[in-house]
């Protein structure tokens, strides 16, 4: 299993989770756990998914949903590969 963390943050708007989600399963992305919650207007969500059956390259993913998110939602996208995450965020 290749497990990426993704992280959605932005103004609250119709149809974030839907393009997020829609955009997975055209590539084959299964969602492990996914949290989301609103603090007043504003959206946040993470995502850990397993990417192994990804046909792509990690990078070209990651930018296309970089590119969802600010051109179509108006949201931050960011992908991390779990080992990364897990580095980046040890104590």
């Amino acid at each position: 299993m290749e497990k990426t963390i993704i992280t959605v943050v932005g103004k609250d708007t119709v149809g974030i989770i839907a393009a997020v989600c829609s955009y997975l399963a055209e590539n084959h992305i299964n969602i492990l756990d996914i949290s989301q919650t609103i603090v007043q207007d504003y959206f946040t969500m993470m995502m850990i998914v397993d990417t192994s059956a990804l046909e792509k390259p990690f990078g070209e993913m990651a930018e296309e949903l970089r590119a969802i998110g600010e051109e179509k939602i108006g949201v931050q996208i960011k992908c991390q590969k779990e080992e990364i995450f897990n580095q980046m965020h040890r104590i």
